[in-house]
């Protein structure tokens, strides 16, 4: 395969080589592209320093484009490089909400990768990692309501965000007024209410975007979704706060059977040991993790549970990397 990874240089663009090369990739060629500021850096791949070249406007000469460059970019020339004949899987926002663009979860929906016309999107990394532990239980138990609180990391906002947070942290302990361009207000020793633009129901669109994404996921929006998206002085790994209403009885027994049984989950639920997920644990690993099971007071057939992925990968770059994987596979 000649592999092509757009926007090389960014936090997920870096995280995207660092799998492609952990999971033995099979690739014949690596381009990386970024933006002009950025050509000309090298990067690491399998003990080799990769030049990092100015994304040219036409097609690509590759099979395959990982792109993680923002929705504007990809929405002008994602389809140019599908055209030119590449599969391209598309990080941002662009292409999520098209009818025609599968939106993919390999471990819930692998075979919308087959229905693609050139472009597959890549969910919402806060979706993602809900999506790992509330498809196995909604196959089991039916889920009729959720209601999710998130906890989300610098990571969330990109390399700058992240660099931020660690500056005005440093500048907060010595007595300095931290300062906010990332985010909406100073994030060290804070927590924000507020990720992306607010719409006209009350929501903001990260919240929404749990809405829509998990029901074009599962293929099923009879499920009543409710979200609250908060920023947290976290590097990386976004933790959520779930409860869920099922369709048929449930024990937390059952469903820590279940997300056992679930690929790309790690049960880590043993309270009494003080083992639960964490951002810490979380951290760059490939298994999102889910604990804290227990049967909720507000619902009959209910469930809460908290679950916590790694941002850059499972909600970003892996799942990018493993939805190649599966279109190389074939149906």
């Amino acid at each position: 395969m000649r592999v092509a990874v757009v926007g090389a240089t960014g936090a997920v663009g870096r995280e995207i080589l660092k799998v492609l090369e952990a999971r033995n990739f099979p690739l014949s060629e690596l381009r990386l592209y970024a933006s002009p500021r950025s050509a000309g850096k090298r990067l690491p791949f399998r003990g080799e320093e990769v030049l990092v070249e100015p994304l040219p406007e036409g097609p690509l000469p590759v099979d395959l484009v990982l792109a993680s460059a923002g929705g504007a970019l990809s929405k002008a020339l994602a389809p140019v490089w599908a055209e030119g004949g590449a599969l391209v899987v598309d990080n941002s926002s662009a292409f999520r909400y098209e009818p025609w663009v599968p939106l993919v979860v390999p471990e819930v929906n692998r075979e919308k990768i087959f229905t693609h016309r050139g472009i597959i999107a890549n969910p919402n990394c806060t979706t993602a990692i809900l999506a790992m532990a509330l498809w196995p239980l909604h196959r089991a138990f039916g889920a009729k309501r959720v209601i999710v609180a998130t906890y989300q990391a610098a990571s969330g906002a990109g390399a700058r965000a992240m660099e931020e947070l660690l500056t005005e942290t440093h500048r907060f302990l010595h007595g300095e007024t931290p300062r906010a361009e990332a985010f909406a207000h100073p994030l060290p020793f804070n927590v924000i209410p507020h990720i992306d633009a607010f719409q006209e129901n009350g929501y903001t669109r990260e919240e929404m975007k749990v809405v829509w994404e998990t029901h074009k996921i599962f293929g099923d929006d009879s499920i009543r979704i409710s979200a609250t998206a908060v920023r947290v002085p976290t590097l990386r790994a976004h933790a959520e706060a779930v409860s869920v209403e099922f369709a048929r009885p449930v024990t937390p027994e059952a469903a820590r059977e279940v997300l056992r049984e679930a690929p790309g989950v790690e049960v880590v639920d043993e309270p009494e040991a003080k083992r639960y997920p964490m951002p810490l644990t979380a951290s760059g690993k490939w298994d999102v993790e889910v604990g804290r099971i227990r049967k909720s007071l507000a619902f009959e057939n209910g469930l809460d549970f908290f679950v916590v992925g790694d941002q850059l990968l499972k909600g970003a770059a892996l799942n990018a990397v493993q939805i190649a994987e599966e279109w190389l596979k074939g149906a």
